[in-house]
């Protein structure tokens, strides 16, 4: 397995006292991309080729039905420096990124998407501030181009709400594209859990931190693989991943609505003993019952998302499995 690998490494001769040169992992997670990875290929290889630094592009490729495997052997035909992992089906975003970070050789990693929305051209920026001490060098976007008003919308709403339920700060309009120290990277690995949501990772490891701010470019080719029923499922992992609040609120409102429901008792009996009313009870009833029926199925959803955590953590099986890594067959 990939934790069994050696990835010490030693600093650069000029800057950190040792003679062995430092190396730079570029990162990209690739599902069903072959019409972006030899642009992406023809504008990242020159960049990090002016770097002071060694490097690695290390491809993980997620369960791909297309050419996207194809293409990446030929890229490590046309350069030894090209990696790659082949995982055994798709197992996800999430999963595709912990596989790099097991995989990984560099002194530090930077995780970028294959569809150029996230500009290589960065990567110089990113390495002068590692430099400089910081262990996570994350890329805020400025602009969103490309993408609609619904999803700029909800983007933000879930944000907003998962930094108030949480303790963690979630950076806001940020995502993967960052880079990674090799002691912020370790720490990464360190976390196993099943269902990931690593955009909160990045935070929770803490260490020192920098934004950089640009703006996002639309897809280069082909079709976004996140549609709204997975970036939902992905909200709710992040809601569930980093705060109880949502179980705090459902017991708030079932004690609310209890408090509610006596008042209205009280109500009832004291019209009926002082005015003399009769109870109208059929539509009052139907009312009162659909929303305390609706209150209970809410609360054994929320419960049910815990739950269902617990579930999946207790079985502790494999992130991943790996079927190649760089011509070889993984055992």
């Amino acid at each position: 397995m990939a934790d069994q690998m050696d990835t010490t490494t030693t600093p650069h001769c000029g800057i950190w006292g040792s003679d062995k040169m430092k190396k730079i992992t570029a990162m990209v997670p690739a599902y069903n991309e072959e019409e972006c990875l030899y642009p992406l290929y023809d504008t990242l290889s020159p960049i990090l080729e002016g770097l002071k630094y060694d490097y690695e592009i290390l491809f993980i490729n997620d369960g791909s039905t297309d050419r996207t495997l194809e293409i990446i052997k030929e890229l490590r035909q046309r350069n030894s420096k090209v990696s790659y992992i082949n995982l055994s089906r798709n197992f996800g975003k999430e999963t595709a990124m912990a596989a790099g970070f097991d995989y990984a050789t560099g002194d530090a990693v930077v995780i970028l998407d294959a569809d150029l929305q996230d500009p290589p051209e960065l990567i110089p920026e990113m390495v002068a501030l590692w430099e400089k001490g910081y262990d996570d060098v994350y890329a805020k976007r400025r602009s969103r181009q490309g993408e609609t008003f619904l999803k700029k919308f909800t983007s933000a709403t879930f944000y907003n709400l998962l930094q108030k339920m949480t303790r963690v700060q979630i950076q806001k309009d940020t995502g993967d594209f960052r880079l990674l120290s090799r002691r912020a990277l370790n720490a990464m690995r360190q976390y196993r859990e099943t269902r990931r949501y690593t955009k909160g990772i990045f935070s929770l490891i803490g260490y020192r931190k920098v934004e950089i701010l640009f703006d996002r470019n639309p897809r280069l080719a082909g079709t976004t693989k996140w549609n709204y029923l997975k970036l939902a499922d992905l909200a709710i992992e992040g809601i569930t991943s980093f705060t109880s609040s949502p179980l705090r609120i459902s017991t708030m409102a079932g004690v609310g609505v209890a408090f509610l429901g006596i008042l209205y008792m009280l109500y009832i009996v004291l019209k009926r003993l002082i005015i003399g009313d009769p109870v109208s009870g059929f539509p009052s009833l139907i009312a009162i019952i659909t929303i305390l029926g609706g209150m209970q199925l809410l609360s054994l959803g929320i419960i049910g998302e815990y739950l269902a955590r617990v579930f999946d953590e207790t079985k502790r099986r494999p992130l991943y499995f790996v079927d190649e890594y760089n011509d070889k067959d993984v055992e």
